[in-house]
């Protein structure tokens, strides 16, 4: 399945629109925060697919009829771009535990790039719901990479892609590897540049969040 949070008239609309303007753009602080709230509009949407348990919660004048997530996911996401989404969907998956993979593109002389992985942190998935979120979801090449690499450890139950903005090719990638998955996407874009960056898309979602990097 393909949910697109642009396909819904809803505030998180204005959210995707200000992280993609580029006078926006210009203060570090508002990029991070607009991303952390569209972070939070997807925990909500993802919620919705989750199981729940109906539970009894004692309040001061009585008992009241509740529910609670039958489990909680495990929120993973692909330094150090991902930071600010993942942060959004922590806030509203409160009780969720973490992992953090570091992927990034190792570019030749040529001007061809691999992904390299270099660093996995994450607790036992076996057997969980894992939500994996990058801001940007070009090639699909880094996704897929992180993912497999979670699923060559652990028998993961369920998995989730999240990104504010995706490429169509990108989409096409990450079905094609991951057909289990189901995809959570702000907006999909049909080009790419030559550099594989996603058109119009919003530009290096990692340098706007923290800076340039050498």
């Amino acid at each position: 399945m393909i949910f697109e949070l642009s396909k819904i008239n809803s505030i998180a609309n204005v959210f995707i629109a200000e992280i993609r303007d580029e006078n926006i753009q210009k203060d570090p602080m508002r990029f991070r925060f607009n991303m952390e709230r569209i972070g939070e509009f997807f925990a909500l949407e993802i919620s919705r697919s989750l199981s729940y348990t109906r539970t009894e919660t004692q309040t001061p004048l009585g008992i009241a009829q509740t529910v609670q997530l039958t489990e909680q996911p495990v929120l993973a996401t692909i330094t150090r771009a991902g930071i600010p989404l993942h942060k959004g969907m922590l806030n509203i998956f409160d009780r969720a535990e973490s992992a953090f993979l570091a992927a990034f593109r190792k570019v030749h002389k040529s001007g061809s790039f691999e992904i390299a992985l270099e660093y996995v942190s994450a607790p036992d998935l076996s057997d969980r719901i894992v939500i994996m979120a990058d801001p940007m979801l070009a090639t699909g090449m880094s996704m897929v990479l992180c993912c497999k690499e979670l699923m060559r450890s652990y028998p993961i139950k369920e998995l989730h892609i999240v990104s504010a903005i995706a490429s169509s090719e990108g989409i096409r990638h990450v079905r094609a590897n991951l057909p289990k998955a189901k995809l959570w996407m702000g907006a999909i874009d049909e080009e790419m540049t030559s550099k594989s960056y996603i058109v119009p898309g919003l530009g290096d979602a990692g340098d706007l969040a923290y800076g340039p990097k050498i």
